[in-house]
């Protein structure tokens, strides 16, 4: 997408090849986004140049710690085997390539000296800066974080590379390593950046997201469920992540981009340009349903390669010991009652912002809307609410609503109910009721999470037995600010808080 330093790469290519390196912080599981930089590591390599890829796992404890110290060592390993997959899934040659662990030379004596003495000379305004898009920003930051962008500038030099590749996202610690490098003496270097993948909820493709991504070991159910949730509304091509997927991965890999679909619908249709498939989409041509089908197949045959290397007993167990699973509560001894065997935590809720398509009167209930609600699935949502005594039907049509998701569907008088609106009610009397309302600019389809809670796969059906939803209500509130809240932290999506308009202090129901 983006190149820092053209005229020292070509100055270099009249001389000799390139040596160009990308490092990962091993931090969580790789997914399919990650097909983007293996297709242009496939291409430096047809090109001649020395390619070394750096499993920074150093920068993964450093960043907020997101890769525990006791199982950096675990989760390296699991990268170097999952990405070698990768390349191999896209016959890429392995003995062309070097691979560099962090700690292999982080921790000498030269380079620990050279940490202080970069330290010595960046304010901590630019160290902030530079790591503002790659490490995690919370309320009160690590001084781990601010040393980040110094360690992967300093990489620059010691792995002895003219260039550096990465995502766009990893601009600002590259224009970092273009200022300070020199303050050290050292060469400035060149840098080159692949465009980022939107995820499949339309914000970033995240390791921390669950819901934005495709994990690389996902089965084929999963990867089905996942597509089916992905936000990809008919006709519209920004923040479509199915879309973005097929221009980014698969065009690259393939040249060309088969749609699925019945003959009655127009049969199979291949495409060589992906213009021509975004046109035909933003058109209409292309239904959603299809486009999904059509990647599915496409990205299992990627996936399968990878699937069966890991099938293994060897790689199973260190998949499993790199990424342990959150640890349940041990079942209740017989004859006792049994403790609650999981977290009630909010991000096992799937909430969304839908958009409302029509909204009807229930044909047997006079307190009842009956509505139909795009929460960027294939098709809209049939949800019944209790609104029609609160909320006009006027101010409910073409509007972006909060939805919870994966309640088990209802009947509600007759009409299935497959969601709840999620509104702000007054305490007092006369009863107020305020459907809640996601930040401007949203699309149906979004995430909406609890902060500090972005992570984690939402059920994929609350059971009504375990009262899931009941229990994290019992804190949902509406602040003084007029802002959502579970236990005084704020409800979210990617563009900011979710809030009612008048209801301060009252519940969420």
């Amino acid at each position: 997408q983006e190149v820092l330093g053209e005229d020292k790469l070509l100055a270099i290519l009249k001389e000799r090849e390139l040596k160009i390196y990308w490092g990962t912080a091993t931090t969580g599981k790789p997914h399919v986004a990650y097909f983007v930089p293996m297709s242009k590591i496939a291409d430096f390599l047809k090109a001649g140049c020395e390619v070394t890829i750096l499993f920074a796992d150093l920068h993964a404890y450093l960043d907020n710690m997101k890769a525990p110290w006791e199982l950096l060592e675990l989760r390296t390993r699991y990268y170097e085997h999952v990405i070698k997959a990768m390349l191999e899934s896209i016959g890429v040659p392995l003995e062309k390539l070097k691979f560099v662990r962090g700690t292999d030379y982080q921790l000498s004596k030269e380079y620990t000296l050279d940490v202080y003495r970069l330290s010595s000379v960046v304010t901590q305004h630019d160290a902030k800066k530079a790591g503002a898009e790659v490490v995690k920003q919370v309320e009160h930051p690590l001084l781990s974080g601010l040393l980040y962008p110094g360690l992967q500038a300093l990489d620059e030099e010691y792995l002895k590379v003219d260039a550096q590749f990465g995502g766009v996202d990893q601009r600002k610690i590259f224009t970092f390593a273009e200022k300070y490098l020199p303050s050290l003496g050292y060469a400035k270097r060149v840098h080159l950046m692949n465009p980022m993948v939107p995820g499949l909820t339309g914000s970033k493709m995240s390791s921390s997201e669950e819901d934005s991504k495709i994990d690389l070991l996902d089965r084929k159910e999963d990867v089905k469920k996942k597509l089916k949730k992905a936000f990809c509304e008919p006709g519209n091509v920004e923040n479509n992540g199915v879309l973005s997927f097929i221009k980014h991965v698969l065009f690259p890999l393939k040249s060309e981009f088969v749609v699925l679909r019945e003959e009655k619908w127009g049969g199979n249709k291949t495409y060589t340009a992906y213009e021509a498939l975004e046109k035909d989409f933003a058109e209409q041509v292309v239904h959603p349903g299809d486009l999904k089908n059509s990647v599915e197949v496409a990205l299992n045959k990627l996936l399968d390669p990878i699937r069966e290397k890991f099938n293994c007993p060897e790689l199973k167990k260190l998949s499993s010991a790199a990424y342990p699973t959150p640890s349940k509560a041990k079942p209740a001894e017989k004859g006792t009652k049994n403790s609650e065997p999981e977290d009630v935590i909010p991000s096992r809720l799937d909430i969304r912002v839908g958009k409302v398509l029509s909204v009807e009167k229930h044909p047997d209930a006079d307190s009842l809307y009956v509505e139909k609600i795009d929460v960027g699935e294939a098709e809209p949502r049939t949800v019944v609410s209790g609104l029609v005594h609160f909320v006009p039907k006027e101010q409910l049509q073409d509007r972006l609503v909060v939805l919870l998701c994966n309640l088990k569907p209802q009947k509600m008088r007759g009409v299935e109910s497959q969601g709840m609106v999620l509104c702000a009610s007054s305490l007092g009397e006369p009863r107020q009721v305020e459907p809640l309302d996601p930040p401007a600019g949203c699309c149906a389809g979004e995430r909406v999470y609890v902060e500090g809670y972005e992570g984690g796969e939402p059920d994929e059906e609350l059971k009504p037995k375990k009262k899931v939803f009941e229990k994290l209500q019992a804190d949902f509130h509406i602040s003084e600010d007029c802002v959502a809240q579970w236990k005084q932290k704020n409800f979210l999506t990617k563009l900011g808080t979710v809030s009612c308009k008048s209801l301060k202090g009252g519940s969420i129901s």
